[in-house]
């Protein structure tokens, strides 16, 4: 008898465990580093000059990262309220409506910021916003929270319409038939379903917003410096040790929401 031909394996493939590593090194290795450097007592970043914690404390009292820390935060939270109450209303009218023709399209127009450069969109923000201060003369935080939530849409939208077409439709259609209203169908059936999802979409969208640099550098007016883009500011003037500290506190702030997003999404899956 021929014996059975094995299974393909990308693992058993010749240099696989040293491609691996080598990609694993190159993504983590300055990462890491920089982590290490944040708590480098030299001010150098080439010199190691003993642990220490205090580009932490400074960064800490520095009034310009404070008000950048909370700029940031308002920012991404709006931005993330609003990109999630769209991208529910977007996945409900895409997954809970029978296909009709333009539905495509629709999809693609919604993940459009997904699949054009995110310099191209920030250019284009940028000139339809200066038209409009131009013509209103707002100068305000509303086109940093519209051009975030515009972007963020997408982000939260996946994992609510993920969330909705694996849903049994059973229950929402004995609610139907139990005379319950659209609406009463959907606070009592469909949202308690789905709102793992739109937690999972609400973090996700936060996390973009919060570690977005481009089109907040080209959106922003002066003295609305973000976190990422204060940084950026900072950067070119040299890298400090306490750069290296906001950008670890970042990092971990980034990880915590990934981390739970992944859980919450794994186990309602």
């Amino acid at each position: 008898m021929a014996e059975r031909r094995r299974a393909f394996d990308v693992t058993r493939l010749p240099g696989f465990s040293t491609v691996a590593i080598a990609a694993f090194a190159l993504l983590y290795l300055p990462i890491v580093t920089m982590v290490v450097y944040s708590f480098n007592a030299n001010r150098s970043v080439m010199q190691w000059g003993g642990f220490s914690t205090q580009w932490y404390v400074e960064a800490w009292n520095n009034t310009d990262v404070q008000d950048a820390a909370l700029r940031s935060l308002i920012l991404a939270t709006t931005a993330a309220l609003i990109s999630t109450t769209v991208a529910t209303m977007a996945a409900l009218g895409t997954t809970r409506t029978k296909p009709f023709r333009g539905q495509t399209l629709i999809y693609v127009m919604i993940n459009q910021p997904l699949m054009v450069p995110e310099i191209v969109t920030a250019v284009a923000l940028l000139i339809f916003f200066a038209w409009i201060k131009l013509w209103i003369g707002y100068q305000g935080l509303g086109y940093l929270i519209l051009a975030h939530s515009a972007f963020c849409v997408p982000f939260a939208y996946l994992p609510i319409r993920a969330r909705l077409e694996g849903m049994d439709l059973s229950l929402e259609t004995a609610a139907a038939d139990l005379y319950a209203t659209p609406w009463q169908t959907f606070r009592h059936v469909t949202l308690p379903l789905v709102l793992p999802g739109i937690i999972a979409g609400a973090m996700l969208a936060f996390v973009i917003s919060l570690d977005d640099v481009v089109i907040t550098e080209f959106v922003k007016s002066a003295g609305q410096d973000t976190l990422p883009t204060y940084m950026l500011g900072q950067l070119r003037r040299g890298v400090t040790p306490e750069v290296n500290a906001i950008s670890t506190m970042l990092l971990g702030l980034t990880v915590v929401m990934l981390t739970a997003f992944f859980l919450l999404t794994r186990e309602r899956s």
